[in-house]
């Protein structure tokens, strides 16, 4: 598959070029593994954005997705909005290095 143009951070260029193919190409590209538990936080991160037009912070999104925060880091090993948010073609959340 061929992979959009991404920025330097891995994030696609032109996020209306995102289709769910195209995130798991991209995780696959840069040797991430995203299991079914990860895509759906990912797919709700994509509807959060949707419907409030941000990315959210980790403490919104672990209430927006009804889970411990921790468990979200857990399930991630890092900080999770970032391989989130880039996968899931949204932009860089703020306040993320």
């Amino acid at each position: 598959m061929n992979i959009p143009n991404r920025d330097g951070d891995g994030y696609l260029v032109d996020m209306s070029d995102w289709t769910p193919e195209i995130g798991r190409a991209m995780a696959e590209a840069d040797g991430y593994e995203l299991n079914d538990k990860k895509w759906e936080q990912i797919m709700k991160a994509r509807e959060f954005f949707e419907e409030f037009a941000a990315v959210p912070p980790i403490r919104k999104f672990a209430k927006y997705l009804d889970e411990d925060q921790k468990d979200v880091f857990d399930l991630w090993m890092t900080g999770p909005m970032k391989p989130i948010t880039k996968y899931g073609g949204m932009p860089k959340p703020t306040g993320c290095v």
